[in-house]
């Protein structure tokens, strides 16, 4: 067992075979926290499990799709079953589509998007409420999207949901603070398993982007983003909630450049 500033907590993460997820995960192990990986990818969910189990963490992996809301309260159960409860709740799933015009998306895009970005959210955070009521202590951490917050061209429906859940969250951490549950939202920039899809097809683009941060980089899923979310996970963010903290290496600030080519008309 591992001592450090989450021993005795146990954490449901949501996409964390890979990237972002995989990042927090790996920095809640180092600190003791039990986690449950919840991905739709098996493979590489398994092999995230034992990444985190090498770190001396005890780990388990639960399959889901987060857009079925049976498979989303059954993560919550899992997670209460194995660790025996759930303190801090992770929402940062999410499968996209490639961009495209506003007017080129059909509605049920929208639809999937606000079920990956809300919905699953939603149904998470109804099941994990009664155990972190009773235990009068909890952490959630929405992850949110700068692509939202600057209105990223060729994404609408992923800033849309993105948007929406910034609100719920907001709504969730007044209705229960009362409750010792704090609920934040970060909106990262680092270099997660899709931007390296991204960096892949259009390099110059990307590298482009990158030197346009402040910073000069793309954030570590670890080592940036893990540790603020080790932060909010902790007893010392205990008096901050209702936030959206922008972990970009100050991206937000003058909003960094996209403008990708959606077609003739862009």
């Amino acid at each position: 067992m591992v001592e450090g500033r989450l021993a005795g907590r146990a954490a449901l993460i949501t996409g964390a075979a890979d990237g972002i997820g995989l990042g927090m995960a790996r920095r809640f192990a180092r600190e003791g926290a039990a986690i449950l990986v919840v991905d739709f990818d098996a493979d590489n969910g398994m092999a995230a499990v034992e990444q985190l189990q090498e770190l001396g963490a005890t780990a388990a992996f639960f399959r889901a799709d987060v857009t079925n809301k049976a498979d989303v309260s059954g993560s919550v159960a899992a997670c209460v079953d194995r660790f025996g409860s759930i303190d801090i709740l992770v929402n940062n799933a999410y499968r996209g589509s490639g961009p495209g015009r506003i007017e080129a998306k059909p509605d049920d895009l929208f639809a999937s998007a606000m079920d990956m970005c809300l919905y699953a959210a939603k149904w998470s955070m109804e099941a994990a409420f009664p155990h972190m009521r009773a235990r009068h202590w909890g952490r959630i951490i929405n992850i949110a999207s700068l692509n939202g917050v600057n209105a990223h061209m060729g994404t609408a429906e992923y800033n849309a949901g993105k948007e929406a859940l910034r609100a719920y969250t907001r709504t969730a951490a007044r209705e229960w603070a009362g409750y010792g549950i704090c609920a934040n939202i970060i909106c990262p920039a680092a270099a997660s398993a899709s931007y390296r899809r991204f960096r892949e097809m259009a390099p110059d683009v990307a590298a482009a982007t990158a030197a346009a941060n402040p910073m000069g980089r793309m954030g570590d899923p670890e080592a940036d983003i893990g540790g603020v979310a080790l932060f909010l996970a902790s007893e010392d963010a205990r008096y901050l909630t209702g936030n959206t903290l922008f972990v970009d290496g100050g991206g937000h600030i003058n909003g960094v450049p996209w403008v990708p080519d959606l077609g003739p008309d862009g």
